[in-house]
């Protein structure tokens, strides 16, 4: 069984920073693509960034040079550095890992992945 836990999330002021881990378990972070979705208040979950098998890293525009995801073997944990947040980032923030390697074009669809965390909200302030 896959399990997958986050922690790190709580309130910031804008231009702070956060770092949300995603503990697994049943699955090694290295042999599957990982990845971080975001869901504000009515609207959809969206992609945030994704950490290939191979160590290479997708991110949605929005977040390119703020935001940084790794991931350390030895821990099974991945990471997400946030700097410089932006209320608009205001957010739950879900873990998601899919099976083996999958092809850029699917990264950043909710339905490339099999397991989920619960979920951290991430709330920045004005």
């Amino acid at each position: 069984q896959v399990q997958l836990v986050e922690s790190g999330g709580g309130l910031v002021q804008a231009g702070g920073s956060l770092r949300l881990s995603c503990a697994a378990s049943g699955r090694t972070v290295s042999s599957s693509t990982m990845a971080w979705f975001r869901q504000a208040p009515g609207k959809e979950r969206e992609f945030v960034a994704a950490l290939k098998r191979s160590g290479g890293s997708s991110y949605v525009e929005t977040v390119k040079g703020r935001f940084t995801v790794s991931r350390d073997n030895g821990k099974n944990t991945m990471y997400l550095q946030m700097n410089y947040l932006k209320p608009e980032d205001t957010a739950v923030y879900y873990c998601t890992s899919g099976a083996g390697t999958l092809i850029n074009t699917s990264l950043r669809y909710v339905s490339s992945y099999d397991y989920w965390g619960q979920g951290t909200q991430v709330t920045v302030s004005s």
